[in-house]
């Protein structure tokens, strides 16, 4: 008997292995990690990370185009954030891996339902 709470994914596996190619990599995460607690400048990035340029520009490159990140400009200053929509993508991928119970009433998995964006990887659909 399926879980009224549980999810089948139908998952794009080569998009999916590209999101988590951009993630295993350790100072990525370690940028990630300085963003957890807000808006970060590259300058404050780097100062907390100790990864100079052109390595952290590099590095925040691949973040960007993994759609992990968002950036502003304040003036000259570039600023970053974390994209936690996407990172709550990764939790409903690895949820439906573990064969955990995702709640239908989340705005990923409403957003999943709904086609989400470009940088989606996943569909998802009720279980019968």
């Amino acid at each position: 008997m399926a879980d009224s709470g549980s999810l089948d994914l139908d998952l794009d596996l080569d998009a999916a292995a590209d999101l988590l190619r951009a993630l295993a990599h350790g100072t990525r995460l370690a940028l990630l990690r300085v963003l957890i607690h807000g808006e970060r400048s590259v300058g404050e990035i780097e100062q907390a990370t100790g990864v100079g340029q052109p390595g952290l520009s590099q590095q925040l490159g691949v973040l960007r185009k993994a759609d992990l990140v968002h950036t502003r400009k304040d003036a000259k200053l570039v600023i970053y954030r974390l994209n936690r929509d996407r990172l709550a993508e990764m939790r409903v991928l690895f949820a439906g891996f573990a064969g955990t119970p995702v709640p239908r009433d989340q705005a990923i998995v409403a957003r999943m339902r709904d086609g989400g964006g470009a940088a989606m990887f996943a569909r998802v659909s009720p279980r019968n």
